[in-house]
């Protein structure tokens, strides 16, 4: 996901008109040392490159950060550090314009004077994604606390994706993300995630409902308030399903297709609230479900999530290496 170029410039020619032009050398004028000075600093900011292993920050329109930071954070290692645990929340999908926000904060641009994100840029991320980081366990941190920001005015960032927002025409189950963080993170708030075989959809009243194969059910997860023998006996739909486009369901299919399918029981349905053709090639999917079958990988929060990409991320570029020495094994072998 990348930040729009077109936006970024639109920020710097409006910054270049009050401050200046964008400087290359650490030295900075009269402002950078009063800057430093309130914030306790000792040196003035500079420039630097941004590190290609900042992963929060790749591909974001510009290529040097200054440090400080506008999160005070003095040294690369310190960004790079604070900034890993937010790297889920790209993946999770809660609002475009995630990444400009929190790069705004960790790597913000080099110029002159430092360019503060707007309180409602601040209040538009907050408002998409405190919800899916409390299902992980975390609350909005006070470091990020929208008031603290200014509100909007010429000399901040606002929101860029306003008209991504809103295309409520594609249904809410059908839009969730398929990135390793979008699968775990629908995981643990779903109270049941099964794989089934499902050949057609049908309309009925508003609803979708999904016509499956209940002998080939194969039960992912499923939480006290459904009894196992619930998933033959009700039905699933999508609701709404009438009233909004889902290109992930095929409505009529000449084979059954396997999908993973998530949602909750409400009242006497089963309301679906992700669905996704179950993908045979994906190694973030399959990441995701070797992750699921960890007992506390919904209770440890999302550092459990940013565990299992480093740990699996390590995996597939072993990988290789691993296949390389057992076929060299298994030729050794061969020979004697």
């Amino acid at each position: 996901m990348e930040i729009q170029q077109g936006a970024l410039c639109v920020i710097f020619l409006m910054v270049f008109s009050l401050t200046g032009p964008v400087f290359s050398a650490p030295p900075l004028n009269d402002w950078g040392t009063e800057w430093a000075f309130l914030s306790g600093r000792a040196h003035q900011p500079k420039c630097i490159d941004i590190p290609q292993n900042l992963s929060l920050c790749q591909n974001i329109g510009y290529s040097q950060m200054r440090l400080p930071n506008l999160l005070d954070h003095d040294t690369l290692s310190e960004v790079k550090q604070q900034a890993g645990s937010w790297v889920p929340l790209l993946g999770i999908q809660c609002h475009p314009d995630t990444k400009l926000f929190l790069c705004s904060l960790f790597s913000p641009v080099c110029l002159d004077r430092p360019i503060w994100p707007c309180r409602s840029l601040c209040e538009a991320v907050k408002k998409g994604c405190a919800e899916s980081m409390l299902t992980h366990g975390f609350h909005w941190p006070e470091m990020v606390r929208c008031d603290k920001f200014p509100l909007d005015n010429d000399l901040c960032i606002t929101t860029q994706n306003k008209k991504q927002q809103v295309d409520n025409n594609v249904c809410e189950a059908c839009r969730q993300p398929d990135t390793f963080e979008g699968l775990i993170h629908n995981f643990c708030r779903s109270e049941f995630v099964i794989k089934v075989r499902m050949r057609k959809s049908v309309t009925k009243n508003a609803d979708t409902k999904l016509m499956i194969s209940k002998k080939k059910l194969k039960i992912l997860k499923r939480d006290s308030p459904i009894d196992k023998k619930e998933f033959k006996r009700l039905s699933m739909y999508i609701e709404n399903g009438a009233n909004c486009k889902c290109d992930r369901l095929k409505q009529q299919q000449k084979k059954a297709e396997n999908y993973i399918v998530m949602g909750r029981k409400i009242q006497d349905k089963l309301v679906v609230t992700y669905l996704l053709p179950w993908p045979r090639k994906s190694q973030d999917f399959k990441k995701a479900t070797r992750a699921m079958r960890k007992s506390d990988i919904c209770q440890s929060g999302m550092d459990v999530i940013s565990a299992g990409m480093d740990s699996t991320s390590r995996l597939s570029k072993e990988e290789p290496a691993r296949r390389k020495r057992n076929r060299d094994k298994n030729r050794k072998k061969s020979k004697e």
